[in-house]
């Protein structure tokens, strides 16, 4: 066998003395009714953790032949890697594994298989810039973030407006560029919306050669927040706004904040989409709805897609309201979470279309949505109103476009600890990782018109990353 696929180390040694890999607890021991496949081949790829003792880990891609039966373990199976934040496969022919980088966090690694049916890592390695969103576009893994402008454009306090950061992987030629921002490039995200406040990007989705995503409002920087009418009085702040303006830095993670900035949105009762010209985001057109607030699942400073193109034309919008959560009352949204559509021919939103997604849950929201196929999206949905402390996550629903229709999933454990970050679709269902509390790992196949779960592919391992398919 090749020298890249033997568990090596520590996972090795604990195999050989006759200790038995799981994702459960001591009172759960490993089904020995379902034997493992050793040495799998197949087009479809695992991606895995194993915690076999504390503080040592292992991160594994696993070849396998089904998703929909039989059992795989690590040992002596599997491609061992660097793990990574997202695992993205570019069609069936790359599997990026994209990092979020920070100070010296990972670098983001490329593979592809062979014809023998062996995952190989290529030869180019990234640093990725730190980013809070990604996407496809063409040949491109892109990313974007919000951060400081060009140095020629800061103020008399030496502020800084904020830009666009775009990062671009070309898949084929294996090589990673990003957009150079000075004074007269026109990469401002700063007054984006003409309000302004700065804005963040959350999806990237092509539609033709355009790219459609979410401009999440963000609040007023220090740049923006600073600028004064010829009377001395704010030029941007609402009116009895001024005290929401910070007085001194604080805060923590992606939640910190500094002086003199206006933290969060002033606009909570809106939702913008931007229509760009190319992936060189230079040129654009906004659209806007007062019917949703704005389009994003949020994660620490991770912003979900919540814009997705479907097979009628159009491009359907979700949102969560997560401004329902806001501290301030000025600065709550009203609106429930929801989701309208936007004509991609007439390039404007659909004034017909709307559905209530909280009026079909009982008051709950959702964390991710993504689109299956034909007339299906699936969603992750949170277990209590995004009101309450500490929401968490931890069912799946399927919801209908075409006629509102929405459906939680049967056939999944009760004891849901996790899944994996992106799902798989394929032939009109979806493939998802179903991590537990107490028993095995397993790829789930749902159904979208029963919205019924399957338990298909059992894993022996800590958590699933990833799913999907490398060649034919």
């Amino acid at each position: 066998m090749n020298k890249n696929y033997l568990l090596t180390g520590i996972l090795a040694t604990l195999v050989a003395g006759g200790m038995t890999l799981t994702a459960c607890s001591d009172d759960n021991p490993i089904d020995d009714s379902k034997t493992p496949d050793k040495n799998q081949k197949g087009s479809y790829v695992i991606a895995a953790t194993v915690k076999p003792s504390a503080g040592t880990e292992a991160h594994l891609l696993l070849p396998v032949e089904s998703l929909e039966s039989g059992t795989v373990s690590p040992v002596g199976n599997g491609l061992v890697n660097e793990g990574a934040t997202y695992w993205l496969f570019h069609g069936n022919k790359y599997l990026y594994a994209l990092n979020y980088h920070q100070g010296n966090a990972g670098t983001t690694q490329s593979f592809v298989m062979d014809g023998d049916h062996n995952i190989t890592k290529r030869t180019q390695e990234y640093n990725v810039n730190r980013f809070t969103t990604y996407g496809f576009y063409d040949g491109y893994i892109m990313t974007t973030s919000s951060g400081n402008g060009p140095k020629e454009l800061a103020d008399a306090n030496g502020y800084l407006p904020k830009s666009f950061l775009i990062s671009y992987l070309d898949v084929e030629k294996q090589t990673y560029t990003s957009n150079k921002v000075n004074a007269s490039t026109p990469f401002l995200a700063e007054n984006f919306l003409g309000n302004g406040e700065f804005v963040t990007l959350a999806g990237l989705q092509q539609v033709g050669k355009k790219l459609y995503a979410a401009a999440v409002p963000m609040g007023l920087s220090q740049y923006g927040c600073m600028q004064k009418n010829a009377d001395g009085s704010y030029k941007w702040v609402l009116p009895g706004n001024e005290d929401l303006i910070k007085k001194e830095a604080g805060g923590q993670g992606s939640s910190s904040y500094k002086k003199d900035e206006l933290q969060w949105t002033q606009y909570p009762n809106e939702c913008w989409v931007s229509i760009f010209t190319d992936e060189t985001l230079t040129q654009h057109k906004n659209i806007k709805t007062d019917k949703i607030s704005y389009a994003a699942g949020r994660f620490k400073s991770q912003y979900y897609q919540m814009t997705w193109a479907a097979d009628d034309g159009y491009v359907y919008v979700f949102s969560p309201s997560y401004a329902k959560a806001m501290t301030d009352k000025r600065q709550q949204t009203t609106l429930p979470a929801g989701v309208v559509r936007i004509d991609t021919k007439a390039e404007e939103f659909d004034r017909n279309y709307y559905y209530n997604i909280e009026e079909k849950t009982g008051g709950l929201s959702f964390l991710r949505t993504w689109y299956i196929g034909g007339n299906y999206f699936l969603m992750l949905m949170y277990d209590r109103p995004l009101t309450e402390s500490k929401p968490v996550g931890n069912r799946l629903a399927v919801f209908n476009v075409s006629n509102g229709n929405l459906a939680y999933v049967d056939g999944l454990p009760e004891d849901i600890t996790g899944f994996s970050s992106i799902p798989y679709m394929e032939n009109g269902n979806a493939y998802i990782g179903v991590t537990t509390a107490s028993s095995h790992l397993a790829i789930y196949k749902i159904t979208p018109a029963s919205a019924k779960a399957t338990k298909g592919l059992v894993v022996e391992a800590t958590s699933l990353d990833g799913v999907g398919k490398l060649g034919d």
